[in-house]
């Protein structure tokens, strides 16, 4: 087993054998060989195991530490934290498109596809008429079969309509707009806070009544600007993250 283990890591590779320890570590506690909550190996086992010093591993360790996969208590060890996705928000991507790209499985609930008069902040938002017919769809997306997130989605009829026998256990909606129904993406306007968990969120996310949630409003836009879809996203705040990088502009300087 030993013997196995040591030939993951190629010493002289381009990629440092931290990073090589990492991305193994990494694969493991995506694939949940490393359950969440589990205790890792030490920093001994590790270095014997793959036959490295005990600054690669510490290297490594402190990597996966940054990126909130594990968590350490003084005296007791290096622990997996429960898996806490994070999306890029500089691209308009969906949210299993993201996931999936990293490594991890995401499952759809649908709890209801349904088709409703549009109320007025609905109908404001998607430049319709209120009381104009919009689908409306409430899924669940679970993280490695975890609970992270309950999406409230409002759709156009006419383009919804072509919606309503996809497969949205699977399959992002924002895929299907484009490659089922033709309909390229241009933009998404975003605003996130943060509120209490109520009775819905409670049950759909499995979390104590007043835990904080995250909550993104996102409107996209296709290609032409025409608003398409209007969402409300709400995200276990011990599961998920928004990351972006901004550059200072200087004007001349």
């Amino acid at each position: 087993m030993q013997s196995k283990s040591k030939l993951q890591l190629v010493s002289g590779a381009p990629t440092p054998l931290y990073t090589q320890l990492k991305d193994l570590l990494r694969g493991r506690i995506l694939d949940g060989t490393y359950p969440p909550h589990s205790r890792m190996p030490s920093e001994h086992e590790l270095c014997a195991s793959f036959g490295v010093s005990r600054i690669t591993v510490r290297q490594a360790l402190g990597d996966l530490q940054k990126e909130g996969l594990i968590f350490r208590i003084h005296g007791k060890g290096t622990f997996v934290s429960r898996p806490k996705a994070f999306q890029n928000v500089t691209s308009l991507q969906g949210f299993a498109e993201a996931m999936s790209s990293m490594g991890y499985e995401i499952i759809n609930r649908v709890l209801d596809f349904s088709f409703v008069p549009a109320d007025a902040r609905v109908a404001a938002r998607l430049d319709i008429a209120e009381g104009d017919e919009v689908a409306a769809i409430r899924r669940v997306r679970l993280l490695n079969r975890e609970p992270v997130s309950l999406e409230l989605t409002w759709i156009p009829s006419p383009l919804a309509r072509r919606l309503e026998h996809a497969d949205l256990v699977t399959r992002d909606v924002f895929l299907i707009l484009e490659n089922d129904c033709e309909t390229p993406l241009g933009h998404a306007d975003l605003a996130i806070d943060a509120v209490l968990a109520d009775d819905e969120l409670t049950e759909a996310l499995r979390i104590e009544e007043g835990a904080p949630v995250l909550r993104i409003e996102r409107l996209t836009h296709d290609a032409a600007g025409r608003p398409i879809d209007f969402e409300y996203l709400y995200f276990r705040g011990d599961a998920f993250q928004y990351r972006l990088r901004t550059d200072r502009q200087r004007n001349g300087a």
